[in-house]
């Protein structure tokens, strides 16, 4: 035997399995990681008391200014991030959430994903170093090319490496650098021939970049929406595609002369 509810006491119960629902999905983890701004360094400089970039087999160039490669951080692979949590990223500028599958391999182990992004590292930097020696007409030189930085992984850095290198052993190639003096910042990566790519968030790359006193920042052309949402003020995006534009650029800016691509 039933009895009837009324209006109130209906509504009240049938609202009842709604919030069960919404308190569960509070609490239970899903499927994305929450990034934020991470560190940056200066690959002309040192890292942890190493250079970034060695290089023997040919005479270098001391340089001045900074070239400084951005990272994100995120949440570890096996860290739960929760309905709350997005909601607390979603209207903050410091912080944003990305599906975990884009920021790490899906199905592997932290390990395995460690691993993963030190192969990834290693093949940007042997990548980075035949692009510059390929826009140096170098290949054929017995010049070895070190490259170190600690604790970090992915591939996102090769634009700057090879930027570093260049600098290093040919500078604007009229005695000046490729700085211009200045801190210039950026992210992509890059194959052997010089051809940037996308790296994604490049919206908490550029946080990061001004936070270390960059005032440029070089961002593959296709993230250049990207870059712009949340830019912080006084600092110049210069967009990319290939390491020969990145040089061209960054020639013009220390000249005053050329044109400069912008976003």
């Amino acid at each position: 035997m039933f009895s009837r509810l009324t209006r109130p006491r209906a509504v009240a119960v049938c609202a009842l399995p709604v919030v069960a629902l919404l308190a569960t999905a509070a609490f239970a983890p899903l499927p994305f990681s929450l990034t934020q701004p991470g560190l940056t360094a200066d690959v002309l400089g040192e890292n942890k008391g190493d250079p970034v970039i060695t290089i023997s087999g040919a005479p270098t160039r001391d340089t001045s200014g900074q070239l400084r490669m951005t990272t994100i951080e995120a949440t570890s692979p096996d860290t739960d991030v929760t309905l709350g949590d997005v909601v607390d990223a979603w209207f903050r500028t410091d912080k944003a959430v990305m599906p975990r599958d884009s920021v790490y391999p899906s199905g592997r182990s932290t390990q395995e994903i460690e691993k993963y992004n030190t192969e990834q590292m290693k093949e940007s930097q042997d990548a980075a170093t035949e692009a510059a020696l390929n826009y140096l007409d170098l290949t054929d030189k017995n010049i070895k090319v070190t490259l170190k930085l600690a604790d970090v992984g992915g591939p996102s850095a090769g634009l700057l490496f090879s930027l570093g290198i260049v600098d290093k052993l040919n500078g604007d190639g009229d005695g000046g650098d490729l700085t211009g003096g200045r801190t210039i910042a950026g992210t992509g990566t890059i194959d052997a021939a010089g051809k940037v790519g996308a790296v994604g968030g490049v919206s908490l790359k550029t946080q990061a970049a001004k936070r270390d006193g960059a005032t440029v920042f070089l961002v593959p052309e296709a993230e250049c929406s990207d870059a712009e949402a949340e830019l912080p003020k006084g600092l110049r995006l210069i967009p990319v595609t290939t390491l020969k534009g990145a040089v061209s650029a960054l020639e013009a800016l220390e000249s005053g002369k050329g044109s400069i691509p912008s976003c």
